[in-house]
C-alpha cells in the first residue's frame, strides 16, 4: 500500500488532499451560518457582506460575531504565514503542524458542544469562543493551503474559482480547455456546495457533529499527506 501512495505524483496528491479540505469548509461554514447564528468562519467574502448588512440593521443581522471571526481568521492566517517562514518545501513537518491543529481545534470544539448541550444556536457566551478558535484554526489552514499553492484550489474561495471557471471556459477566453484547469475549479466549488449541505443535515443530529466529521477528515488528509511527503523523500534520499 505504501509502494502505491509513494508513486503517485506530488501535484495529483496535493490536489486531492486540498479537494478533501474543500469539502470540510463546506461544513464548517454551514455550521457556523446555521449553528453559530449566521456567522462564516472560513469565507470571510460572506463575513463581510453580512457585516456591512448588520452595521445599518438590516434584518437583525449579526455584528459582533462576523466581526470576531474576520479578525480571529486574519489572525490565524498570520500566525501560519509566520510558521511557513521557516518551511523548505510546500510539504514539510511544519505544514504537517498546522493541518494537524486545525484538524484538533475541530474535534476539540465539537467536544465543547457536545458537552455544553446547548440550544442551536447556542448562547453568545458560548458562540463567540467558539467562532473565535474556529475562526483562527480557518485562516491556519487557509494560509498552510496557500502555501501549498495547488492552482485553483484555495479550500475557501469558491467566487474566484467561479470567476475562472467561467472566465476560461469554452464561452470565455478558452483557456481552461487548453490548460486543463476546468475539472479541478468545478470540483473546487462542487466540494464546498456538497460540504454545506452535509454540514446543514449534520446539524440536525447536533452543531458538534459537524466539527467531529470535519476534524477527522482534515486529520486523516494529514495524515496520508505526511505520509506521502516522508515516502517521497525516503525515495530520493534512495535514488
Amino acid at each position: 500500500m505504501t509502494a502505491r501512495l509513494a508513486a503517485v505524483p506530488t501535484e495529483r496528491m496535493h490536489l486531492v488532499l486540498m479537494m478533501v479540505l474543500t469539502f470540510t469548509t463546506g461544513i464548517i461554514d454551514a455550521v457556523g451560518y446555521l449553528g453559530l447564528d449566521r456567522v462564516f468562519t472560513a469565507n470571510m467574502t460572506g463575513n463581510v457582506v453580512i457585516l456591512g448588512m448588520g452595521l445599518v440593521g438590516a434584518e437583525d443581522l449579526p455584528v459582533l460575531g462576523p466581526t470576531v471571526a474576520l479578525v480571529c481568521f486574519m489572525g490565524g492566517a498570520a500566525l501560519g504565514g509566520r510558521v511557513l517562514r521557516r518551511a523548505a518545501g510546500p510539504w514539510t513537518w511544519l505544514t504537517t503542524l498546522l493541518f494537524v491543529s486545525v484538524g484538533v481545534v475541530c474535534l476539540g470544539l465539537s467536544v465543547v458542544l457536545l458537552v455544553a448541550d446547548e440550544a442551536t444556536p447556542p448562547p453568545l457566551a458560548l458562540s463567540l469562543p467558539v467562532t473565535a478558535v474556529l475562526g483562527t484554526a480557518m485562516g491556519v489552514q487557509a494560509a498552510t493551503a496557500r502555501f501549498v499553492a495547488v492552482r485553483d484550489v484555495t479550500t475557501v474561495v469558491v467566487t474566484s474559482t467561479i470567476i475562472g471557471l467561467a472566465a476560461d471556459s469554452r464561452l470565455g477566453s478558452g483557456r481552461a480547455v487548453a490548460e486543463g484547469g476546468a475539472g479541478r475549479r468545478f470540483l473546487a466549488v462542487a466540494l464546498i456546495l456538497v460540504g454545506a449541505a452535509a454540514g446543514a443535515a449534520l446539524l440536525k443530529v447536533g452543531v458538534w457533529v459537524g466539527l467531529l466529521v470535519a476534524g477527522v477528515l482534515i486529520l486523516l488528509a494529514t495524515g496520508v499527506g505526511a505520509l506521502h511527503g516522508r515516502l517521497g523523500r525516503v525515495a530520493e534520499r534512495a535514488a
